[in-house]
């Protein structure tokens, strides 16, 4: 448990799936957390899975699905060097035009609760999903999944907190 927390709630999972609105499109869903800003309550995250479909197969060109879970919201993929990104995935299919071979990387590989406390912290009301796929011929789907629990936080932790949230934006 972070200093200056205390847990309001038992484990909870959130699940999110969308689809790009058209192939090859940035995408970003908002997911609402129901956090009660007037008691100070944040969502202590402690795990992420991201899901993005398999990139198409087309002859001579290479493809891909990004897929990025962000505290705030974003007009791009984010990358783990982001300092509002909690995962990223990146499945790709390689294809010179004589062979292709796919690859998959997914970061972080979030480490279990067991391991860690917490990956993040969510300050205000919601979280963001984005997607974006590339060179494919149909729009690609994301499943997410998070795993944390409630806290609420002293008044001078949460006013840190939200601030940060939102100045990482």
């Amino acid at each position: 448990m972070p200093k200056g927390l205390k847990t309001t709630s038992s484990p909870i999972q959130i699940s999110a799936s969308f689809t790009e609105s058209a192939a090859n499109t940035f995408t970003q869903l908002r997911v609402d957390l129901q956090l009660n800003p007037l008691d100070n309550e944040v969502f202590v995250l402690q795990a992420v899975d991201l899901n993005g479909a398999a990139p198409d197969m087309n002859a001579n060109l290479s493809s891909a699905t990004f897929a990025s879970l962000s505290t705030t919201s974003r007009s791009t993929i984010g990358s783990i060097g982001d300092s509002n990104v909690m995962g990223v995935s990146q499945r790709d299919i390689k294809n010179d035009g004589v062979s292709a071979v796919a690859f998959q990387q997914i970061s972080p590989e979030t480490p279990t609760a067991s391991n860690l406390d917490y990956i993040g912290i969510i300050a205000t009301n919601d979280f963001f999903l984005q997607i974006l796929g590339v060179n494919n011929l149909i729009a690609k789907a994301c499943q997410a999944r998070v795993y944390g629990y409630r806290a609420t936080a002293d008044a001078s932790v949460y006013a840190a907190l939200v601030q940060s949230e939102v100045l990482s934006s």
